[in-house]
């Protein structure tokens, strides 16, 4: 059954917690870092070009590589060290921002070549999100989750609303190469701090997934879970249409208020305190609001901020509206990751964190590619109002399409799996293996017992099983045999070790319509080829379960 999350709980809880603590206090340094390289770049490129597209493009170029690499992240969190990602990430990171501080010291860079470093920083970025975000859940508990998540989105915005006024005002005084130095200087603490990390996971006895069958498996996870897939459509809605306001926002300080480095590095700050707020207000309004009123008041307060930005030259009046928008971006984005780190077991997490960042992450960078076109054709303001526009379609969507409920569910391993003895000599490696399995159903159940093996397909199908079928037997109608395929042996017994314990009442309410008088027969088969008359026709191993 599912259980509410617990959303009582304060949302400082998990700072309880050393490991996490440590982490996310140097996580914090190294947003600051970051944000105000960010602002290095932005503002570098709209002193080194007058186009609009390319301002908009320094946004895009640092989310793009998250789009494009996310998945292969999600896959390499899950199938390796999360810290040791993690702490590679940083380094690589690390090595970027040093050479783009000396290009831009020794005056050798351009818009496409800043473009070119933002890029490679957004790829240590890529590599490194899956692995944090799964490893939140192996640091905290299942009830401190929504609170972790919500503290990262509230740490991170506590340096969004000062970073980027202190990194206007290195930019104004120092230049842009400062920035990019003081960026450099922030991994030492985050790279200190995982490497201090020593975490408790257990090691698997099975070999691990190659790099592809781990993407597959992601994919086919997440395709056949429907809930998963509402939440990154609306992952992906939310960021194409939220991105006008990040992407633009130079240009707003610039141009439509009037303003300078100092000027942008302010209304950052505003877009930061209020996700400051929106993070602290987070767990009473999930007391209050279904996940679904949460997510369509994120998209009408941002289409709302749009408007008001678009129109206004103030920056006061600009400012009030991003502390709006800042909220209903920490509400929406931290309700997003939430859900799927709840919905999701801790074997495929990465991979289904990685295409949810895919979703969510390419919306923002296609809208700030857009929103760029559009305001260099037609118009900063007419950008921002056209994306207010397409912002209530985006909670429309919600009438057809609604969140799935805040709801904790039991994704621990089931641990009734028993690889049996078997008789021949086989290799992990050997197959494909062809899984039978027999069930004696009574005419009045038939209905039940259908209904049932939908969602067997679903499990089944997501968690690695091929070629699914069920069968009635012509000359026994009371017999019904379920049959799948699987590549390999060690596929078939890393397919029954992610059944978890949510999977456990499919399994049991169809043992319980079974007649027959002992547990449904499971018959395990190596499929074999004739190839001439001299070969065996078919080896096979029949074993009871």
């Amino acid at each position: 059954m599912d259980t509410p999350v617990a959303t009582r709980k304060s949302i400082l809880s998990p700072l309880g917690n050393s490991t996490f603590r440590s982490i996310w206090f140097a996580s914090i340094a190294s947003n600051l870092g970051g944000l105000i390289q960010g602002v290095g770049a932005a503002w570098m490129m709209a002193s080194i070009s007058t186009s609009e597209n390319m301002v908009a493009l320094v946004q895009a170029s640092t989310t793009l590589p998250i789009m494009l690499f996310s998945l292969a992240s999600g896959a390499i969190a899950d199938s390796f060290d999360r810290r040791r990602v993690m702490l590679s990430a940083q380094i690589f990171m690390f090595v970027v921002s040093a050479l783009l501080t000396t290009f831009a010291y020794l005056d050798l860079i351009g818009p496409w070549g800043l473009l070119a470093f933002t890029f490679m920083i957004g790829c240590g970025v890529a590599l490194n999100n899956p692995s944090w975000q799964a490893s939140v859940g192996d640091m905290v508990g299942r009830d401190d989750l929504p609170a972790a998540v919500s503290l990262n989105s509230m740490g991170f915005n506590i340096t969004r609303s000062v970073g980027p006024a202190i990194g206007g005002v290195i930019v104004a005084t120092a230049g842009a190469a400062a920035a990019f130095a003081a960026n450099s200087l922030s991994y030492f603490a985050l790279m200190y701090a995982l490497w201090r990390w020593k975490p408790d996971s257990g090691r698997s006895t099975l070999p691990r997934e190659r790099l592809g069958s781990a993407i597959a498996a992601g994919l086919r996870y997440v395709s056949m879970s429907p809930n998963l897939g509402k939440v990154l459509f609306r992952g992906f809605m939310f960021g194409l249409t939220a991105s006008a306001i990040v992407a633009l926002l130079p240009i707003v300080a610039r141009d439509l208020v009037d303003g300078g480095p100092l000027t942008y590095g302010l209304m950052l700050g505003a877009f930061g305190a209020g996700a400051i707020g929106g993070a602290v207000s987070s767990a009473r309004l999930r007391e209050l609001l279904s996940s679904e009123d949460i997510v369509r008041v994120s998209f009408a307060g941002f289409a709302l901020a749009a408007a008001v930005i678009g129109a206004s030259s103030s920056t006061l009046v600009s400012s009030l509206a991003l502390m709006i928008a800042g909220a209903c971006w920490v509400l929406a984005l931290s309700l997003f990751n939430t859900v799927v780190q709840l919905s999701t077991p801790r074997w495929v997490v990465g991979r289904a964190l990685s295409l949810y960042q895919t979703a969510t992450f390419g919306g923002m960078a296609a809208g700030s590619w857009m929103w760029g076109m559009f305001a260099e054709s037609y118009s900063p303001a007419n950008a921002l109002h056209a994306s207010s526009l397409l912002m209530l379609v985006g909670l429309a969507i919600g009438f057809r399409l609604p969140m799935p409920a805040m709801a904790s569910l039991d994704l621990n391993p089931l641990n009734r799996f028993n690889e049996p003895p078997l008789a021949l000599d086989i290799r992990p490696r050997s197959g494909p293996i062809v899984i039978q399995i027999d069930y004696e159903i009574d005419d009045s159940d038939l209905n039940v017992f259908l209904s049932l093996m939908i969602e067997r397909r679903r499990i089944r199908i997501r968690d690695g099983a091929r070629n699914w079928t069920l069968m009635r037997d012509l000359e026994n109608p009371h017999l019904w045999i379920e049959t799948y395929h699987t590549p390999t042996w060690v596929d078939y017994v890393r397919h029954n070790q992610r059944r978890t314990q949510q999977d456990a009442e499919n399994a049991d309410q169809l043992l319980a319509l079974h007649r027959g008088a002992s547990r449904p027969r499971v018959h395990r088969m190596i499929e074999r080829q004739a190839i001439s008359p001299s070969d065996d026709v078919f080896h096979q191993h029949i074993e009871p379960h």
